[in-house]
């Protein structure tokens, strides 16, 4: 059974949900759906990184340039997209999509299903968002959780649990590029180099990384930070101070930046609130050792046979497990080879689409029990 899906999300120019929703959306046009992807952006920043990688996937995107608030115009061109595709299946990602597109494509007559990546209450205004948000989804055909944390958030939310459903992110292979070529772009020296890969901002902990970095005692390390966000200045003063200099490399956001792996010895995941992260998902495929914070659904992917976990918060218990990574490389080969046999036979790409089908199929003949 083949359908017609909208996504809607109003995208970063990089990050987790950013990565599965092209995972997502070129996996369907594979399996032979008709797919179009709306993405709400800035109108005054150019080309777009996630339109860009859509296009490069063979999946038709669709910029929405709209003012940040400007919701008004959003509806109008969500309602013109969904009478213009007539799809079966609207699929929003993240809070904004969610509260002002999803009871327009209901009333447009389509299915509409919501993935809930993660809760980041970072203050007042994001709270508030989230709320509404919450109170959106209970409204929606169905709702998936991409952890067992996050499905018990939303069911104390009051969404009825018969539309919950958990379905953890899977990963898409990528093409890597040669360790060598990796540090070189990067800038790198020959070294053992740690990676860590996220939004700079307080839930995914980069502070802390730096923190465990400056305690762990190897002068000929190097951190190499990937990732933008609002704390960038901030994050850079707080290196400086831990006396750090250039022993952290600051790269910038980079497109696909799962490429750029087999630069690391190691990699840092230190973030204080999580989904299923897919940085996660693209280290253990590259047979990367690693740290993180025992959060969200991260104890759902790893666990202390495939990985170094530390409670979150716990800079010295990050630093000792960074220690032991680079010393230890006997132990470090058997837990990454765990976590990649893990990867391969629980988070595969193919079963994934297929769960998306099945659930996107139920609620198609629910709407229209004769299709």
């Amino acid at each position: 059974m083949k359908f017609s899906i909208l996504h809607v999300t109003a995208p970063a120019p990089q990050g987790g949900l950013e990565s599965v929703v092209r995972a997502l959306a070129a996996g369907q046009v594979r399996r032979g759906h008709a797919v179009h992807v709306a993405a709400v952006v800035s109108p005054h920043n150019g080309a777009h990184p996630f339109v860009s990688g859509l296009e490069r996937d063979g999946v038709d995107a669709v910029p929405i340039a709209v003012g940040a608030r400007d919701y008004r115009a959003e509806r109008r061109a969500i309602r013109d997209l969904c009478r213009s595709f007539r799809p079966e299946i609207v699929h929003t990602h993240g809070y904004r999509s969610d509260f002002v597109d999803g009871a327009l494509a209901r009333r447009e007559g389509s299915g509409v299903v919501s993935t809930c990546h993660g809760f980041i209450e970072r203050d007042l205004r994001g709270r508030f968002f989230q709320w509404l948000q919450r109170r959106a989804l209970r409204k929606f055909d169905a709702v998936i959780a991409v952890s067992a944390a996050i499905q018990r958030r939303l069911q104390s939310s009051g969404i009825p649990m018969q539309r919950i459903h958990l379905i953890p992110n899977a990963f898409a292979p990528v093409e890597r590029l040669s360790r060598q070529a990796a540090r070189q772009i990067l800038g790198v020296p020959d070294a053992p180099v740690i990676g860590w890969v996220g939004r700079l901002s307080t839930e995914k902990g980069p502070d802390l990384a730096l923190k465990a970095f400056a305690r762990l005692g190897r002068p000929e390390a190097r951190l190499v930070m990937v990732g933008e966000g609002r704390q960038a200045e901030e994050l850079r003063r707080l290196s400086e101070s831990l006396g750090l200099g250039e022993r952290v490399v600051w790269s910038g956001a980079i497109p696909d930046a799962g490429k750029f792996f087999s630069a690391f010895d190691a990699f840092l995941l230190s973030s204080r609130t999580e989904g299923t992260p897919m940085v996660l998902l693209e280290a253990m495929a590259g047979g990367i050792p690693v740290v993180a914070t025992r959060v969200g659904g991260v104890p759902q992917v790893v666990d202390d046979s495939s990985a170094w976990l530390v409670e979150s918060g716990d800079v010295g218990g990050l630093a000792n497990a960074l220690a032991k990574v680079l010393s230890e490389p006997g132990g470090t080969r058997e837990r990454t080879q765990k976590a990649l046999n893990r990867l391969q036979t629980e988070f595969g790409l193919e079963e994934w689409l297929a769960r998306h089908d099945s659930l996107y199929r139920g609620i198609v003949r629910g709407i229209h029990p004769r299709g």
